[in-house]
This record gives structure tokens, sequence and C-alpha cells, in this order.
């Protein structure tokens, strides 16, 4: 099992702040593509990715047990 955490308008979007999925052995594009497809997430593309609170590539493998957060870009001034 993975956990996929969701902050500012991904938050909002998906309703809630966690997401936890029984499935492993995938990459974070195929998380995005998709797991994450049926919320719908348009903006889920300019958002950092972190796995296990270090910054992750598209490519990288998930395994049970890894924390997934997806970190969309900060506006403000």
């Amino acid at each position: 099992m993975i956990d996929v955490l969701f902050f500012a308008e991904l938050q909002e979007a998906v309703g809630q702040e966690k997401v936890s999925l029984q499935i492993e052995g995938i990459t974070v594009k195929d998380l995005k593509t998709k797991w994450l497809a049926e919320y719908e997430l348009d903006n889920i593309d300019d958002a950092m990715v972190a796995v296990n609170e270090e910054y992750a590539q598209e490519d990288t493998v998930l395994a049970s047990g890894d924390v997934i957060a997806f970190i969309p870009p900060v506006s403000g001034g």
C-alpha cells in the first residue's frame, strides 16, 4: 500500500488530504495517469512530486510503504 498526499488546490479537487492505494511497482507517471485519473486533476503535471520526503522524477518506481506527495506550484507576491 502507498499513501498519496495532496496539497493546496489538488487537495481541494480530491476532497481529502490523503488517498491510500493497494499498488506497488509502478512509476510516478503511472500513478498520475492510471490511478489518479478519476480525480480529474488537470494541473497535476505542474506539481512537484516527492517520494518519502525527497523530490522524485516521473520514472521513480514506487514500493509498498512509500508516501508520495503532490505539491502544486505556489503563487503569491
